[in-house]
């Protein structure tokens, strides 16, 4: 950058102007410059800024008194741009500006949509000419800001954003920024001391001291300054001999807390109401210095004295290493007294979070009423999303509650809001406080719920299904004990039990667990509501599909599948999934709606019914991105991944599972993330991407099968036996899939050995061990007994073609096409439909019939080349050579020449969603997603949604 200089920082000037250059050429970029306190920092971020131009600027700086309010930085950042919050997707809106505190959240916000939020929000910002965020003091932004500013850093593409970090270089800070670029800033070197003291003092240093005093600071700029300011001109000069020691030698907060010290009381007293105040509101700054017993125009000496800049709208420290001096040099009595009265007037002013914060720092023990009103503020951080500050205030809240089982209640709260922000260590200790502390059965019961939930996020499955059952038990006991005596706390027990009792099924499903999907089903059928009375219906559905997949588990199908059909059979159509009041059901809201449909998607499984399964699954997962569901993306995203693997939609199904990874990674969900890594074996096994595929496999089952995964695990081994099946290694596909029905709970899982039938029996058939594809087919027609779709019956079919006579075989294979092309919904059969024929034309040919052979292996070959399995096309194609027509080398799919995100986005707009709606589906911009157009239509050949829709479809 030409023009004004700053000593020593050459190197870093030139960054930053490259920078600004990509952020005005519409760029995304993020830097982070990290460093000492007077390192510069802070006067590189505003040269940046000063130089921005024309992009606008956004400016932040982090404060440690307001260091745990929810989104404190990002009202900051986003004020000046708030009105732009319109043209956001509507969900995004409403999350940021409940966020910011400018309306009330609808429900419990989930902090990704807060995030998306603020991503669309400041692409908007850059539409013009670009903008720069500049956030400085970093290890200071509140958790819920520093989460949704990473969150979009992250993910600016094209939209002219630069986000520039000024930290200290401590490890929450480093930890938190890792993902990002950084620059270090160490000292200056002798050239840049000498023209720090030269331009503080106004006369030229002698070298020798320039030497010395750069020694002593380290290069420090600051502490350069400040010394220069000490030091006179003789000393400078060498004509007079440099204090021994150096008056930097207890750094510069000891310096500043000299200078401090010299000033009048009044002026000290004024000082610590600014440093405790956060904001820097000078009328609330005044008033407290009153209330304390100080003139508040002695703030003046300060800023004569180079302590604190009075701005109209903020009175401004020169530096943090001056609040922190202030901060420390007052009794701890005074800054009580400061505290209590800042709290008096932000009541008065009505803004209870912070009142309640200075209330709580003005304690001098136990207090509930402080309690209480903090405890009230932590409520509504966690509404609005931010989830980490609200465990903080939480539990600050429980430190100061009297009462044990009212901090029990509070620590749980804790335990629970820290774990949805990201801190699992925080949540355990919280939680093991609270356990010690809890006496009341229901308390006790979701103490237990909680670490199952956390054991089942990212630890063992089989542990967390201990922790469900036992609790289950003992609040089942207590209700048994107290039944008819409290009918409203009966209640309240028999829902815990019912949800203790869905949350053990989940981990019997995900381990393999059978004998324990018995156990729960049996306990299901002892809760009915209190004195009689019927359950709500969300709880009789839930009860309904318990009991049914316990009974289907136990054998006992003429009990099991009625009650699964009735849950089914109450669910709402498509059209009103998350919609508040409009499921039938308790309310609505989309968290609950996402939760039935994934059940739902697990009873259809149980009825052989795997259409009906994927389009649940696919359901949840439109329902969890519209309604913002607290915390559970990324487990969503699994079941709907998995839906469109298998209605034929591979691509699609790995785009979901990369975002869903990327989002169970940043949230710490392991046992999610070997669900994303398995389902992304399985498609790059269909695709052919052999290196991919084991990678992701070995990755999966490496989590999985310590944690006790069984479902996760099947699934990794079965991708390896699909890649060696596809592959043509028809012995070790065979080897594989056979092992996945001898594999036990933990290792294994039903639903896969049920899944993979088809395979298996096909690989059986290759591999010349008829009886053993005889077997699988049995198995099959056991499962599916019950099975009403066309797609069941139809894989059925495919396999009894397999493993019968060839007289039979070419019926059965029609027969099963026939089937699949009765399906509604025909794209989610194109690969069953391709399969089908392939194995058809495999055996018309074989028995001369080349030309009708011809036509079912030419529908399979373009088939598979549209959804990207290579291995499957060139087997078609190979018999299409055999039966003799020519074939060229195929193009390669147009979809394949996309990438995740720009698949995502095709799908969507292809089925007629807006931009608008794509970026709330997808966490974007609506910005991003036309970025992402413009690149779509050239690489596929279009010009128009309308093109699109066709070449998807």
């Amino acid at each position: 950058m030409a023009g004004d200089r700053i000593a020593g920082r050459g190197d870093e000037l030139d960054a930053l102007g490259s920078f600004l250059t990509d952020i005005r050429s519409g760029s995304g970029r993020a830097l982070v410059l990290r460093g000492e306190p007077g390192a510069g920092k802070s006067t590189l971020l505003r040269y940046a800024a000063a130089h921005a131009a024309p992009a606008r600027v956004l400016t932040a700086t982090g404060a440690e008194p307001e260091s745990g309010m929810a989104f404190a930085a990002l009202h900051q950042l986003l004020r000046p741009v708030v009105g732009l919050a319109d043209a956001l997707p509507d969900a995004q809106r409403d999350a940021v500006r409940a966020a910011l505190g400018l309306a009330e959240p609808a429900a419990a916000q989930d902090r990704f949509l807060v995030s998306a939020g603020v991503l669309s929000l400041l692409t908007e910002a850059a539409a013009t000419d670009g903008l720069l965020c500049v956030v400085d003091d970093f290890q200071w932004v509140d958790q819920a800001s520093a989460d949704a500013l990473l969150f979009a850093a992250r993910r600016f593409d094209g939209d002219g954003v630069g986000l520039l970090i000024g930290t200290r270089d401590v490890a929450a800070a480093r930890q938190a920024l890792r993902a990002l670029p950084a620059r270090d800033l160490g000292g200056v070197d002798a050239e840049g001391a000498r023209e720090v003291l030269a331009a503080r003092a106004g006369i030229t240093p002698e070298p020798t001291v320039v030497e010395l005093v750069t020694t002593a600071t380290g290069g420090n700029p600051l502490a350069l300054h400040e010394a220069a300011g000490l030091l006179t001109a003789e000393q400078l000069t060498g004509r007079a001999p440099l204090p021994d020691p150096l008056p930097v030698g207890h750094g510069v907060a000891g310096i500043y807390g000299e200078q401090i010290a010299r000033l009048p009381e009044d002026t000290r007293t004024a000082l610590l109401a600014a440093a405790l105040a956060g904001r820097g509101d000078p009328r609330l700054i005044r008033a407290a210095a009153t209330r304390l017993g100080a003139d508040p125009d002695a703030l003046y000496a300060a800023e004569a004295a180079g302590i604190v800049d009075l701005l109209s709208a903020e009175v401004r420290f020169r530096h943090p290493l001056i609040r922190a001096a202030v901060h420390a040099g007052a009794t701890p009595a005074a800054r009580r007294a400061a505290h209590r009265h800042l709290a008096a007037l932000l009541e008065e002013a009505d803004d209870r979070d912070r009142a309640a914060r200075h209330r709580a720092e003005a304690a001098t023990g136990p207090d509930e009423d402080v309690a209480a009103a903090l405890a009230a503020a932590g409520e509504r951080a966690r509404a609005r999303g931010g989830y980490a500050d609200a465990a903080h205030t939480l539990a600050r809240a429980a430190e100061l509650t009297p009462d044990p089982g009212s901090k029990a209640r509070r620590l749980k709260d804790t335990a629970a809001a820290a774990w949805l922000g990201g801190h699992p260590g925080r949540a355990q200790t919280a939680l093991a406080a609270a356990r010690d502390l809890a006496r009341e059965p229901v308390l006790l019961a979701e103490l237990a719920q909680i670490g199952g939930r956390f054991e089942l996020s990212s630890g063992n499955a089989a542990e967390a299904l201990r922790a469900f059952l036992a609790a289950a038990e003992r609040a089942a006991a207590h209700t048994t004990e107290t039944d008819g005596s409290h009918e409203q706390g009966d209640a309240a027990t028999r829902r815990v039990v019912l949800a203790l009792l869905a949350d053990a099924a989940e981990a019997a499903a995900a381990i393999g667990d059978t004998e324990a999907a018995v156990r729960i089903g049996r306990q299901a059928v002892d809760l009915t509501g209190p004195t009689g009375s019927p359950l709500v219906p969300a709880d009789a559905f839930l009860r309904d599909v318990l009991m049914g997949m316990g009974a289907l588990y136990e054998g006992e199908t003429r009990r099991g599948v009625p009650l699964l059909r009735r849950a089914l059979a109450g669910l709402p159509d498509d059209g009103h999934d998350g919609r508040d009041g409009g499921d039938g059901h308790d309310g609505g809201d989309g968290e609950n709606a996402a939760a039935r449909l994934l059940w739902a998607a697990a009873a259809a499984s149980l009825l052989g019914e795997s259409d009906a399964a994927a389009r649940y699954g696919a359901r949840a997962g439109r329902v969890a991105r519209v309604s913002g569901m607290v915390g559970t993306l990324p487990v969503v995203l699994e079941n709907a991944a998995t839906a469109e693997r298998m209605n034929s939609g591979f691509a699609l199904s790995a785009a979901l599972s990369e975002e869903g990874l990327a989002l169970a990674r940043e949230t710490g969900l392991d046992n999610s993330v070997a669900a994303h890594l398995a389902n992304l074996a399985v498609c790059a096994a269909v695709r052919g991407r052999e290196d991919d595929c084991r990678a992701y496999a070995h990755e999966a089952l490496a989590i999985a099968i310590p944690h006790r995964l069984g479902l996760r695990a099947g699934v990794a081994s079965y991708a390896l036996g699909l890649l060696d099946l596809g592959l043509g290694r028809f012995d070790r596909a065979h080897e594989r899939l056979t092992a996945l029905t001898s594999a036990g709970p933990g290792a294994g899982h039903p639903v896969v050995v049920w899944g993979s039938t088809a395979d298996r029996v096909e690989a059986a058939v290759a591999a010349g061990d008829l009886a053993a594809a005889r077997a699988a087919t049995d198995f099959l027609g056991r499962w599916s007994a019950d099975a009403a779709s066309p797609r069941s019956r139809a894989l059925l079919a495919r396999c009894e073609a397999l493993a019968a006579d060839d007289g039979d075989a070419i019926a059965l294979l029609r027969q099963a096409l026939d089937l699949l092309g009765e399906d509604d919904d025909q794209d989610a059969t194109t690969y069953d439909r391709a399969r089908t024929a392939l194995l058809l034309g495999e055996r018309l040919r074989r028995d001369r019939r080349t030309g009708d052979a011809r036509s079912h292996l030419r529908q399979a070959a373009e088939a598979f080349h549209r959804m990207g399995a290579g291995p499957w096309e060139r087997r078609a194609r190979g018999e299409l050579r055999a039966a003799g027509e020519t074939t060229g080398a195929a193009r390669p799919a147009a979809l394949e020449t996309l990438t995740a995100q720009e698949l995502r986005i095709a799908r969507l707009v292809a089925e007629g969603v807006s931009n608008r709606d794509v970026a709330a589906r997808l966490f974007l911009s609506p910005r991003t997603v036309e970025y992402h157009l413009y690149k779509v239509y050239p690489k596929l050949g279009i010009t128009s949604r309308a093109e699109l829709a066709r070449l998807l479809r």
